[in-house]
């Protein structure tokens, strides 16, 4: 069974004075998935674009790059896709053999290490994580199940919050008052994975309730790197293995390159965003 959904992003940046605007990058196309498929697409800039290409970045994800001539005081970005999910087990993948488990540090072939050496970058405070993590594996039989028990002990552990600020708190704060958006788990947990040598990357994009008939929203998750299984999503959040639910607009080591809209406008004053995501299902 597929559903069908229909996605409507609406970005708009107030300005405080008329500015003109920088070359500006747009992350809000969905990266490629084997779980769904694109029907529609569109997305409409204001103020007209000068120049509009589709590029994609040092990590793989799919842009649009734009430039624009003129003044303004707005700049709104709408974006709308038709988005067909297909049924996905986020459990569907083998290992490869005789990878070491309990492991202080895992360890990637050499030919993997250089292209997954950005996602294995800790922070300096990341060590305290390391109690927790090691008691989790301790109660764990294998890689896959520790996986499992740590995004569980994570949601269990930490409060999942809505939080309007932009940015990620300090990791210590995060550690220490057991709460935080689905930003703040999402890099809490890649430093938990990172601390034992797992490579993992934030991801940011669409996460589809069924259950639900509004309150959907941007949302970030984490992927981390198996051998045998690529890139296995999990949500920190909701304690979860990602599954067709999860629509991916950029990945990135580090959260800042997976916001959805890059650039810059000239003048001193300051500017404001508001954000709106609407998510139907329109085949119940």
């Amino acid at each position: 069974m597929s559903r069908l959904l229909k996605i409507d992003h609406k970005s708009t940046y107030f300005y405080e004075e008329v500015v003109s605007l920088s070359p500006h990058d747009v992350l809000i196309f969905p990266q490629p998935r084997t779980y769904f498929e694109l029907k529609d697409t569109s997305l409409h800039i204001r103020p007209d674009p000068k120049g509009k290409y589709e590029r994609i970045n040092a990590e793989g994800n799919i842009y649009y790059n734009m430039w624009f001539e003129g003044e303004t005081t707005k700049l709104e970005v709408l974006s709308s896709i038709t988005v067909e999910l297909f049924e996905f087990n986020p459990f569907g993948f083998i290992l490869k053999r005789d990878l070491k488990y309990p492991f202080s540090n895992f360890q990637y072939e050499e030919s993997d290490k250089i292209a997954l050496s950005p996602c294995l970058i800790q922070e300096e405070d990341a060590s305290l994580l390391l109690e927790f993590v090691d008691k989790v594996m301790q109660e764990s039989m294998d890689l896959v199940s520790f996986l499992t028990r740590l995004v569980s002990q994570v949601k269990e552990t930490w409060s999942h919050v809505q939080r309007e600020e932009e940015g990620i708190l300090p990791l210590s704060k995060i550690f220490a008052s057991k709460s935080g958006s689905c930003r703040d788990l999402s890099w809490l947990m890649i430093q938990m994975l990172r601390a034992k040598g797992l490579a993992s990357r934030f991801v940011s994009g669409y996460a589809f309730n069924p259950d639900l008939d509004t309150g959907h929203e941007l949302h970030a998750w984490v992927e981390v790197y198996l051998p045998g299984g690529g890139w296995v999503g999990l949500d920190p959040s909701l304690g979860l293995f990602a599954d067709e639910f999860y629509i991916p607009l950029a990945c990135s080591h580090d959260p800042l390159l997976t916001m959805p809209i890059y650039g810059s406008f000239s003048g001193t004053k300051s500017s404001r965003l508001e954000t709106q995501v609407d998510i139907i299902q329109i085949n119940k």
